[in-house]
């Protein structure tokens, strides 16, 4: 019995360098396989719980279906897309070309853009659209919580499950984990069908907790389609629990761009139900609005070949000839990101990042901090929003060309989790998103006059380089 606890501890070490040995034959980016080497050496036990959990290299395996899932799906829309007369902005068409290539995203001419910057607004509408649905609706939403507001909407769907229409709703199953399995069940008695992504069951699919479905979107007979940051919460509408207003952006589309939308929603489907839904119906005939904008819907997860956003992301900084405005309520750069937007600065780039002077989550302010003095250092022009949590995930740049949807400019969103970003080619939406940063920007304090009264004791100052190495697997 001596001896039992050298057993364990030798038994503890072969364990540990298999796992690491298992990192380094990932081949995955070098920072993100020293985060890891670091955690399960310097954090006994735990560090092995912690990479169990949300370490381990899923898209090569059952994941990986998710892609040929998501061709087939985009192959089905290709089907029903019509087309003629589509002209390219010369200054994008490698932008454009990029995501064709690595997305399979085509680029939709004529639509109409509408822009939410309250949960109000945007819930109104969203409620007065799917009231106003005769043939299906289709959620796709990272949290759909069991509060008042989502009780409406569910009521809604509901509704209209009742008077004959197809209600279909995936909601991420860790984003829920604190919904009751019950909110679900009255929603599948009331005839909406309902799927979690990807659920998590110990000890069968921990490997999955890592990779989650963080999109927002909603399409309504295919006809309307919406897409953001908001998840259907009442913080949206109320603030958080702490009394702080909450600020994002969601966007309302009509005209052909629609069907990459709805194809988003149904390869989601697939994923989760198994069952391939498609037809015309799903896609009907849609008279684009003449004189409206062109734009692509790009979705990204971790069992593409490549970060398809934020390939576009640093393609953005690398060729904005004026200014690149970016908002993001987690910024955690990968390192190609954060190059682009120091070498964009350097360039004479009016280049702002806004962030939320208090996030949602103490590690995750510990880490962007040194993110934040970099990047201040590099020239970038670092605003803090004052007013409450800003959640909003959008870019502006040139006047000509802007971002929405549910990517974070962070390791997580670019690497694992499954988003999606509507890039709209139009001076007339870039203009309009212009204006909502700059109206953000009023409620804003200079990173840099705030860092100058920041009190940052040596143990903080270290609490936040150690916490930087593991801002990888954040």
């Amino acid at each position: 019995m001596i001896y039992f606890h050298w057993l364990f501890l030798l038994a503890y070490l072969v364990l540990v360098i298999a796992t690491v040995v298992t990192v380094l034959l990932d081949n995955r980016q070098p920072a993100k396989t020293l985060s890891w080497i670091l955690v399960l050496l310097f954090l006994p036990i735990i560090g092995f719980v912690i990479y169990f959990f949300f370490g381990q290299n899923t898209r090569k395996m059952k994941l990986i279906g998710k892609r040929s899932l998501d061709q087939i799906s985009k192959r089905q829309m290709l089907g029903f897309v019509e087309q003629g007369d589509l002209r390219l902005p010369e200054e994008y068409a490698t932008l454009i070309q990029l995501f064709s290539t690595q997305s399979m995203a085509l680029p939709f001419k004529d639509n109409a853009v509408e822009v939410y910057t309250t949960g109000y607004d945007f819930f109104l509408e969203l409620l007065r659209q799917i009231g106003g649905a005769t043939k299906h609706i289709h959620v796709v939403s990272y949290i759909f919580n069991d509060d008042a507001l989502g009780r409406l909407v569910a009521d809604a769907l509901i509704d209209k499950a009742h008077q004959g229409v197809e209600v279909r709703v995936v909601f991420d199953d860790v984003g829920c984990w604190h919904v009751r399995d019950a909110f679900f069940e009255r929603l599948r008695e009331g005839g909406v069908d309902v799927q979690a992504f990807m659920p998590v069951r110990f000890p069968a699919f921990t490997s999955k907790v890592n990779y989650r479905n963080h999109r927002k979107l909603c399409v309504i007979d295919g006809a309307t389609a919406f897409i953001g940051g908001m998840n259907i919460a009442t913080r949206y509408v109320k603030g958080t629990a702490d009394g702080r207003p909450w600020r994002d952006t969601h966007l309302k589309i009509t005209g052909p761009g629609v069907y990459a939308i709805q194809c988003a929603c149904l390869t989601d489907w697939y994923f989760v139900d198994r069952t391939l839904v498609s037809g015309r119906k799903y896609y009907p005939p849609l008279k684009g609005v003449e004189g409206g904008c062109l734009l692509q819907t790009v979705t990204s997860g971790p069992v593409e070949k490549w970060p398809a956003i934020m390939q576009g992301v640093v393609r953005i900084l690398m060729a904005a000839k004026r200014y690149v405005y970016i908002q993001t309520p987690y910024f955690l750069p990968t390192d190609p990101v954060m190059f682009a937007m120091r070498s964009a600065a350097s360039a004479g780039v009016d280049v702002r990042l806004m962030v939320p002077r208090l996030p949602d989550s103490r590690l995750i302010q510990l880490a962007g901090l040194s993110y934040m003095i970099e990047a201040a250092d590099g020239g970038v022009k670092v605003l803090l929003y004052n007013e409450g949590f800003n959640h909003s995930k959008m870019i502006v740049c040139d006047d000509n060309l802007c971002s929405c949807g549910s990517s974070n400019i962070d390791f997580r969103s670019f690497e694992n989790n499954f988003e999606a970003n509507t890039f709209i080619y139009d001076g007339r939406v870039a203009q309009r998103m212009k204006q909502v940063f700059l109206d953000d920007e009023s409620h804003c304090t200079n990173f840099d006059e705030a860092f100058k009264t920041m009190k940052r004791p040596f143990m903080r100052r270290l609490l936040e380089s150690v916490v930087r190495l593991i801002s990888p697997l954040l």
